[in-house]
């Protein structure tokens, strides 16, 4: 993928890859950060905050893999107990939600 992305970019990118959700037992994933921000640049990692339906390490590695691997680029993927307490009102508040 050697376009610019923009949020709403990322959010097609997962409706037509809606299969690895589903494989990864993903309830709904969220993105925030730059993206949301419309502060991304062509390095920007893309920040998601998912829920998972079955949480296990490997959904969640290997849910990392797959979406650096359709992005073309690093994705952080954060749970919310793995979200700082202080931090997590920040998210919330400009958190755009999938439901998968």
């Amino acid at each position: 993928m050697n376009k610019d992305l923009s949020s709403n970019d990322i959010f097609e990118i997962l409706q037509t890859n809606q299969y690895l959700l589903k494989k990864y037992s993903v309830r709904k994933i969220g993105l925030f950060g730059s993206f949301i921000r419309k502060e991304e640049t062509k390095k920007s990692d893309i920040d998601f905050l998912v829920d998972f339906e079955e949480k296990s390490f490997d959904n969640f590695i290997n849910l990392v893999f797959e979406l650096e691997k359709i992005f073309n680029r690093k994705v952080d993927l954060l749970t919310e107990k793995g979200i700082s307490p202080y931090m997590l009102p920040y998210i919330n508040n400009e958190v755009r939600w999938y439901e998968a």
